[in-house]
């Protein structure tokens, strides 16, 4: 029998026309998140994109299912996904997305813009003082993976030394002069002059950035999360700001988000918060990069060969 492909991607003609080359023989059916009807989940062997979580069990034929974010903690919950279905991430879609956000951020801290911002609107011509350059600075990456890599490059090309934390360091990751594992975490801090969170959520980092870890700090170090708010302890966060350590800190995820409105972040001055706008589909290259992905995965489907970004099989 055919494949049904249900491509819930944002694809151009030009793109739904490889997408067809790709599998000649397969039906394809393009919709959008909240056009997709039932009778088309019901009848798709394989998806791609951004369905909701409880479309999922009313696509009882689905063999294979690939994501249109890297993350995919929604669709691993308990009875989400059905047995024996295939799971594929976008992992690495958004990485320069999300990386650029990351240094703008920094460079805006270093630079004292946030408290600039301040003066401007109550018109203000102060000189904000002593500022930070990446310059021979070392940036401490939680999480060497696509976006902490592309990241850690764009670092080091301003002068930085980079130090990146993983599970495996068997292999080289581009853009870092040293890698460690994880539980170098402790050791790796106090030398750190930007520490930046870009991990996923998991049992082992969930809260990993305590008040005790956030002490070990140097008392003028940055402080970025751009990965899952569930790794950083925000009322920690808040306390050790309200004792005047950190230069600053920039936060694109929280928990929960939004974030709410009687949170004592939002006050902080030298506190930037972003509102998970790091990545999503802000740029046309994450688009084409999730679409390439797909794409060259379903070549692999046909083909038989091993998926890339495999999350479940």
């Amino acid at each position: 029998m055919a494949e049904y492909i249900l491509n819930l991607l944002p694809v151009t003609e030009e793109e739904k026309a490889a997408f067809q080359a790709a599998a000649p023989r397969a039906v394809h059916v393009c919709a959008g998140r909240r056009t997709v009807t039932a009778e088309q989940l019901e009848q798709a062997t394989i998806l791609f994109g951004w369905p909701r979580p409880a479309d999922l069990s009313r696509a009882p034929r689905l063999k294979w299912f690939q994501s249109m974010w890297a993350g995919t903690d929604e669709y691993l919950a308990p009875g989400v996904l059905p047995e024996g279905v295939v799971l594929t991430s976008s992992a690495g879609s958004n990485s320069q997305s999300v990386a650029e956000h990351a240094l703008a951020c920094l460079l805006a801290l270093c630079r004292r813009l946030p408290q600039c911002r301040d003066q401007q609107r109550e018109r203000l011509w102060t000189d904000p003082g002593k500022m930070k350059t990446l310059s021979g600075a070392t940036v401490l990456v939680a999480g060497a993976g696509h976006i902490g890599s592309w990241f850690a490059g764009l670092c080091r090309g301003l002068g930085a030394h980079t130090a990146g934390l993983k599970r495996d360091v068997s292999r080289p990751v581009e853009g870092f002069d040293r890698l460690a594992v994880m539980e170098e975490l402790d050791g790796l801090l106090p030398q750190a002059d930007v520490g930046a969170l870009m991990l996923p959520h998991s049992p082992q980092t969930e809260g990993l950035m305590d008040a005790r870890r956030l002490r070990l700090m140097k008392e003028d170090a940055i402080l970025l999360s751009m990965g899952r708010g569930s790794v950083l302890d925000q009322e920690a966060l808040a306390a050790v700001m309200g004792e005047g350590r950190l230069w600053g800190a920039a936060l694109d995820v929280t928990v929960p988000e939004p974030l709410p409105q009687d949170s004592p972040l939002w006050t902080i001055p030298n506190l930037i918060i972003t509102p998970h706008s790091a990545g999503g589909m802000r740029l046309e290259v994450t688009r084409a990069n999730c679409v390439r992905q797909a794409l060259d995965n379903l070549n692999r489907w046909q083909a038989g060969k091993p998926l890339e970004n495999l999350v479940r099989r």
